[in-house]
């Protein structure tokens, strides 16, 4: 060895420095291995910055920056995101005013919430998501699926969620200008519990962002991370997700669930 460092004109000093630098053993070695846990917990669905929240939450802060480039260095990346079904087919009812208008926060749980549909295609079939989400806290109050989006998907979502409504509410319930959304049925409902109805703009996606936003998160993280053996097994999946969206997945705003959020603001309270 000594011949081949006199060879290559290295310096001794240099080639055990090189020597020592293989040999100590890698500083960020446990943390590599807690930040793949955490993407493999959550399958991938988490971001550089909600896995600096998790680390923080276990009691070890690190710089997002760090965890960017150690996910950088162990190729742990996220998925795109996809857009959603349209359902606006003009004014076929009554249009409500945008009473909304991108005020995204709430002070408590059921003073706002939002809805949408969504399409899946699955096994050459189509698949239409309506859920409910509660502007308070990020939570999917509930949902429903159907093979077509015809009013009883929307009717049945909102039978389902009124049933978690207290009697004594203020609420906002915000939509597109769907067709649904327009019709006597689906007003009447919400006037019957005294629920202000509200409605994003013609053509204007951003009225509704944040409902956009969660099916784009579960487009990514759901749909396409998982393989599905038939459209029962998609339903299966599809409610475990839901779950786990609600009661474990981390909103990088709130620092932790929605349902965790909820809970202490309940205690609190």
């Amino acid at each position: 060895m000594k011949e081949l460092v006199k060879l290559a004109e290295i310096p001794r000093s240099t080639y055990y420095f090189y020597v020592k630098q293989i040999d100590r053993l890698d500083p960020d070695a446990d943390l590599k291995v807690e930040i793949k846990a955490i993407y493999e917990e959550h399958e991938g669905r988490y971001g550089y910055r909600r896995i600096r929240d998790e680390l923080t939450t276990r009691g070890q802060k690190v710089n997002h920056k760090k965890v960017q480039r150690i996910m950088k260095e162990l190729g742990l990346k996220c998925v795109v995101r996809m857009k959603k079904y349209k359902s606006y087919k003009g004014t076929v009812g009554k249009v409500a005013p945008n009473i909304l208008d991108r005020n995204f926060t709430a002070d408590a749980p059921n003073q706002k919430w939002v809805t949408d549909i969504t399409e899946f295609k699955l096994f050459g079939e189509k698949l239409y998501l309506s859920p409910v989400l509660d502007l308070f806290n990020g939570e999917i109050i509930t949902y429903t699926i159907g093979s077509r989006p015809t009013y009883s998907l929307v009717s049945e979502m909102l039978e389902k969620a009124l049933e978690r409504l207290p009697e004594k509410h203020q609420l906002l319930m915000h939509s597109d200008q769907g067709w649904h959304y327009q019709m006597k049925k689906y007003r009447r409902a919400l006037e019957s519990r005294g629920i202000i109805q509200s409605m994003s703009r013609k053509g204007n996606c951003y009225d509704n962002s944040v409902m956009e936003n969660f099916f784009g998160i579960m487009k990514s993280e759901f749909l396409y991370l998982k393989e599905f053996e038939s459209i029962e097994h998609f339903k299966l999946e599809l409610a475990n997700y839901i779950n786990y969206y609600n009661t474990k997945r981390m909103k990088a705003k709130l620092k932790m669930s929605p349902v965790q959020y909820r809970t202490h603001f309940e205690k609190v309270a």
